[in-house]
Formats: C-alpha cells, sequence, structure tokens
C-alpha cells in the first residue's frame, strides 16, 4: 500500500516540479492524436473520391511520419526523466538513509511513471479529441470541404495509435529509472546539492580564430546554397549541410568561451547591480551546453524553414491555380499525318463536343534548334555558370497566329511581331535568368533556315499549358510563314466545358475522359502501326493535386515544427529549471548579503532571456539563408505569400517557444524562492 501511496504523495507535493514535464507530455500525447486523426476527421466530410485518395495517403504519410516524431518525444520524455531525478536527489537520499532498498525506490518510481503516464494520456487525449474538431476548420481551409457533413468524432485508431505508441515511451523511460537507481551512491545524493559547477575561462585567442573560422566557413555555405546554387548537386548540398552544423556547433563553443571574458572586460557593466552574478551563471549554463545548443538551434531553423516553406507553397499552389489554369481542360497527342481532331474524328468522335470555346495549337520542333543553339554568343558563358542545364533539349516552337488565339481563350495579352522578329515566353525563374543572359534587343537565332531577331531584350511572361506551377522553360512565338508543316511535335486542344454548375462541368469532364481513353486504347485497331502518346490534364485534375499536395506539405510542416518546437522549449526549460535547483545555495546566499528580492527576479529573467534567444539567434540567421535556398527550390510553385507564411510561423514561434520561457521563468522564480522538498 505505501507504493501507491507515496508516490501519490509526492506528487502532490512537487506538482511544480512535474508542471513543465506533465505539461509536455500532454502537449506531445495531444498533438500525436491530433495529426494521426486527420484521416479520419476529413472522412466525415463531403470530400470528392479524388481528395479522398489524398486525405487517405496524407494519413499514412503521417502515419510513418509518427514514428520519427515518437522517436523525438521519446528522447524529450527520458530527458525529462533526468531533471526530475536529478530534482529528488535528497529524496532519494533520505530513502536510503531510513534503509529503503534500491528495488523499492524503482517500485516507487515504476508507480509514478504508470501514474503520470496514465494521467498524461487521459489528458492529452482529451485535449486532442477537443483539438482535432478544431483542426476540422483547416481540413475545411485546405481541402476546401464541405462542413455541412461534418459531425462530432473521435477516432478510435488514433485513440489506439498514441496509446501504444506512448506506453512503449514510457517503457524506456522505467528502464531508464531503474537503471538509474541501481547505479545511486548515497554520498553522490547527499553532496549533490553541495556540487558547483566550475567555470574554466578558455583561451580568449583560441576562441576568436575558431568564431572567426567558423563564421567564414558558415559564410560560405551561405553563399553555395543561396547565390551558387546552380552547382549544388546532391553530395555538395550534404557537405554544406555538413559545414553548417558544424560551425554552428563551434560558434556555440566559442561564444560560450568568449562570452563571460567580454562581459568582464566591461567594468560598468560588469559590476553593476548583480550582473557579475546574472553573467557567470549565463556563462555556467552555456558552456555546459555547447552540443544541446547546436541541436536546438538546428531544429529551431528546420521548424522555421519547414513551416514558412509549406505555408508559403500551399498558399502560392491555391493563387497559381487561378492564373496558371485559366481554361477546363488540355488535351496531347504526339504529332502524326493527322491533327487532333482527325484523330477523335476518325474514332468516331468530335473533340469539340461539350466545349463551348476552344483552341488547337501545335507545338514544332527543328532538329537544329536546341538549347545550345538558342543562347548563340552567350552559350560559352552559360556553360560556365549553369552547368547542369541540358544544352541538346530540343526547343519548342509556336506560330504566331495559334499562340495569339490560345491568349484570347485565356483572356491574356497578345503578341505583334514582324515577320522577321521572335519573341521567347518563359515563367520559370531560374530559366528565365539563363534567357534573359542570352537575349538582347537583335539578338538572333536561326530556325527552319531563317534567321530571326528577338524583339525584346527579355523573355516575356507565359505559358502554353495549364499547369498549377511555373514550368514553362521556354517557347518560342515566330512568324506564321517560317514553320513547315511537316515539323509538327505535338497537337494540343484546349478549351472550356459547356457547363456552368459544379455538377455539369464533372459530367462533361467524365464524358471527355471517357472517349480520350477510347481514343487512347483504340486508335491502333483503326490505323494499323499507329502508336500514340496522349494525355488530358484538367483544371480539376490540376485543382485537386495542387490542393492536396498543399494540404500535406502543410500538416507535415505544422506536425513536425510544433514537435520541434515542443522539444526545443522543454529541453531549454528542463536545463533552466535543474540549475536553478543546482544554484539554490547561490541565491540563498545573495538574499544574506542584502540582495534585494526584485533585482534577483531580474538577473534570473535575464539569464533565462538570454538562455532561450541564443539559439533563436542564430536559427533565425540560418532561416534567412535558409529560406534563400528555398525560395529558388519553391519557384515552381510560386513564393507569393512566403510573408504571409512568415507572419504565420513567427505567431506559432511566439506561442510555444515564447510559453516555453514564460513557463520555465515563473517555475525557476518560484524555485529560487528556497521551496525544496522536506
Amino acid at each position: 500500500m505505501m507504493l501507491f501511496k507515496l508516490p501519490i504523495r509526492n506528487m502532490r507535493r512537487s506538482i511544480r516540479d512535474y508542471a513543465i514535464y506533465f505539461f509536455t507530455l500532454i502537449i506531445g500525447v495531444s498533438v500525436f492524436y491530433v495529426f494521426n486523426s486527420i484521416s479520419g476527421q476529413a472522412a466525415m466530410m463531403e470530400v470528392s473520391r479524388s481528395r479522398n485518395d489524398i486525405v487517405e495517403l496524407l494519413g499514412t504519410t503521417i502515419s510513418g511520419v509518427s514514428v520519427f516524431v515518437a522517436v523525438i518525444l521519446a528522447l524529450l520524455i527520458v530527458y525529462a526523466s533526468r531533471f526530475l531525478m536529478k530534482r529528488r536527489n535528497r529524496e532519494f537520499a533520505l530513502y536510503m538513509l531510513l534503509g529503503m532498498s534500491k528495488g523499492k525506490i524503482s517500485a516507487i518510481l515504476l508507480v509514478e511513471t504508470i501514474l503520470i503516464g496514465i494521467g498524461s494520456l487521459v489528458v492529452g487525449i482529451g485535449v486532442g479529441i477537443g483539438l482535432s474538431q478544431l483542426m476540422s476548420a483547416l481540413v475545411v481551409n485546405l481541402f476546401e470541404a464541405d462542413m455541412s457533413a461534418f459531425r462530432f468524432t473521435i477516432s478510435g485508431k488514433s485513440i489506439v495509435m498514441t496509446i501504444i505508441y506512448f506506453a512503449i515511451m514510457y517503457l524506456v523511460v522505467m528502464i531508464f529509472n531503474s537503471t538509474t537507481v541501481t547505479r545511486m551512491k548515497l554520498i553522490n545524493l547527499i553532496q549533490s546539492g553541495k556540487k558547483s559547477e566550475r567555470i574554466r575561462l578558455k583561451n580568449p585567442i583560441l576562441c576568436v580564430i575558431i568564431f572567426i573560422a567558423s563564421a567564414a566557413v558558415l559564410g560560405y555555405a551561405y553563399y553555395e546554397v543561396g547565390w551558387n546554387y546552380g552547382e549544388l548537386n546532391q553530395r555538395k548540398m550534404a557537405l554544406m549541410i555538413g559545414m553548417g552544423a558544424l560551425s554552428t556547433f563551434f560558434i556555440f563553443w566559442s561564444v560560450s568561451g568568449l562570452f563571460l571574458r567580454i562581459i568582464m572586460s566591461m567594468k560598468n557593466v560588469y559590476h553593476r547591480g548583480l550582473n557579475a552574478f546574472t553573467f557567470r551563471q549565463l556563462s555556467s549554463k552555456v558552456n555546459t551546453m555547447v552540443f544541446s545548443m547546436t541541436v536546438i538551434c538546428l531544429m529551431l531553423f528546420v521548424t522555421i524553414c519547414a513551416l514558412t516553406a509549406a505555408f508559403s507553397i500551399r498558399n502560392s499552389l491555391n493563387s497559381n491555380i487561378k492564373e496558371l489554369c485559366p481554361a477546363d481542360a488540355e488535351i496531347n497527342f504526339a504529332a502524326d499525318e493527322m491533327g487532333i481532331s482527325e484523330i477523335y474524328a476518325d474514332c468516331g468522335y468530335d473533340i469539340t463536343d461539350g466545349f463551348k470555346e476552344y483552341s488547337e495549337i501545335t507545338i514544332y520542333g527543328d532538329p537544329s534548334f536546341i538549347l545550345a543553339a538558342s543562347l548563340g554568343s552567350h552559350l560559352e558563358s552559360i556553360r560556365a555558370n549553369y552547368r547542369f542545364l541540358d544544352y541538346e533539349s530540343p526547343e519548342e516552337i509556336v506560330k504566331l497566329s495559334e499562340y495569339n488565339k490560345l491568349m484570347e481563350l485565356y483572356g491574356k495579352e497578345t503578341l505583334e511581331m514582324e515577320d522577321d522578329e521572335f519573341i521567347l515566353i518563359c515563367d520559370f525563374k531560374s530559366m528565365k535568368a539563363v534567357r534573359d543572359e542570352a537575349l538582347d534587343t537583335g539578338s538572333e537565332i536561326t530556325v527552319f533556315g531563317k534567321t530571326l531577331h528577338s524583339k525584346y531584350s527579355e523573355c516575356r511572361d507565359g505559358f502554353i499549358s495549364i499547369s498549377a506551377q511555373h514550368v514553362n522553360i521556354g517557347v518560342f512565338i515566330v512568324p506564321d510563314e517560317i514553320v513547315p508543316e511537316d515539323c509538327a511535335k505535338e497537337y494540343r486542344f484546349i478549351g472550356n466545358y459547356d457547363g456552368t454548375t459544379k455538377e455539369e462541368l464533372e459530367a462533361v469532364e467524365s464524358v471527355q475522359r471517357e472517349r480520350f481513353n477510347a481514343v487512347y486504347q483504340g486508335f491502333g485497331t483503326v490505323r494499323e502501326g499507329a502508336v500514340y502518346d496522349g494525355s488530358i490534364n484538367t483544371k480539376l485534375d490540376i485543382f485537386e493535386a495542387a490542393v492536396g499536395l498543399g494540404a500535406i506539405l502543410a500538416f507535415l510542416g505544422l506536425y513536425i515544427g510544433l514537435v520541434f518546437l515542443i522539444a526545443c522549449g522543454a529541453i531549454l526549460a528542463l536545463k533552466e529549471l535543474s540549475e536553478s535547483v543546482d544554484s539554490l545555495p547561490r541565491y540563498e546566499m545573495l538574499r544574506k548579503i542584502g540582495a534585494e528580492e526584485r533585482d534577483i527576479n531580474i538577473s534570473l529573467f535575464r539569464q533565462t532571456g538570454v538562455f532561450f534567444l541564443l539559439p533563436l539567434v542564430l536559427a533565425i540567421v540560418h532561416s534567412v539563408f535558409g529560406m534563400k535556398f528555398a525560395t529558388q527550390v519553391m519557384e515552381v510553385f510560386g513564393t507569393d505569400g512566403i510573408k504571409e507564411s512568415i507572419i504565420l510561423t513567427s505567431i506559432i514561434l511566439l506561442v510555444i517557444y515564447g510559453g516555453y520561457f514564460l513557463v520555465t521563468f515563473y517555475n525557476s522564480r518560484w524555485i529560487i524562492k528556497g521551496r525544496e522538498l522536506a
């Protein structure tokens, strides 16, 4: 009976000691449940079949990521247990002095772990169930589902998964606690509160050298990923990541050695109030947390970039559909002796049936007109800067009249040119930079044996095919009369359905798909030996894919970002609380020599604030250059909503990371008032 009464009594008396631990467990359980129940929430709404497939894919992806998340949370829980074990050294010493065996101490810890585990699971799942209903609003926003079909739901599968994962984590904690107890020595437990961390002042010259070298290496890595992006390959990218991580470690190592010396050299600052005590305390913490600071900094960096990039891509994909998908459907067939309308007619179909407006366009090609030829005299300089381009790829050519008809269908600006001119359209930013370098007013190309010069000194923004991304790497618009008909490469039919309501549009699309499949599969039986490479792409498909990709990225970014933030905040909080326990005699000495309680609180606030700010500041610096790289990777999706994404990420960071800071400060203030276990 004592094994149950004593743990409950201990937990009641140490409720503040367990606050961060229990708070972290509840957040971890609730976040784990919420994200693993997303597919169940979305299933309660009217989601189209294709979107429901995306929801299933999202659920599968999150389940896979949950394994990684569980490992992070397990390490965090073990780390938190170390704090609680250290906090209770005097208690364990008292048990051993009273004759209690290590086996009984282990049994007490086992009961406590079970009680905390059950409590955190019950409360966390309860909170998670509530939050999952709020998550439905986000699901509706991302999937644009019908909220009228929503009803309150509890995911039994997610509850079971959460219980299993966290039961395994708590089992690991039990093993860790038992191992720790078996290694306890009474003398160490008694003297644990008297040990003081020695501040070893590092060689300042060595610290300066290492800091400068690390900053230089970090600057080089920033340059390579931010401005020399064209030179990156998988191996070099891994090298830059390694250099960045190693430089981060040595920056913290050198700063921990320089920090106190710099402050000590500023006599007016160092000797003012309790600053001498404050900065020595802070220096001691940073000295013992160099590796942890590095890990936390890198996790914060990943969190900031992941959240910002995920939200930005999602917002850009949604806005891109309006701009880049101005028609309902596009049907493509590789060129043959007949045009695309004749191919359909030969199979007994009228391709225009079901379309209220449409346009046909042919993509032409000149075997000698490849990317290398289109770059003219700028080829060698461009090749030196962009080594990974395929300079043998054929260029696409379109007649001016057909392009203008398509632009009229799209509701966009048409083009005009002289008989000896050409216009290059492109909307893929990186490729546009290459094209613009090669273009200047009057620059020449030779196509179909004709010499043409550029009407403009840069690419015109534009595209041919409907899409949700900026993927046009370049199309040459030329006068009709220079294009021979026997050089056709591909036929495209683009149009708008004859319908207004969602149901009418879906019905027309269903018919179009059936006809396309019949033509694609059956045309070879009509004309012996005919082989056709064709495809159909529709606005509805593009919309579904964009919504799905945006939702998956947003949820994964949120999931990983929230877990990383929880881990970072909890590690710093537990370290700070542990340091507060160790520093109790120092704070008692300050009071004895007459320090005001207000000054002690200000000192603690500064210590906690700087302790939380150090990894965050460097993580933000990393993120500035990391997002420079990310925007280049994301340019195919667009980065129009990046400012809004940064604001949203900042709010999430402020709420969670800032929340841990405040909870840590107030709990540390309570600890240093000497309210120890009796």
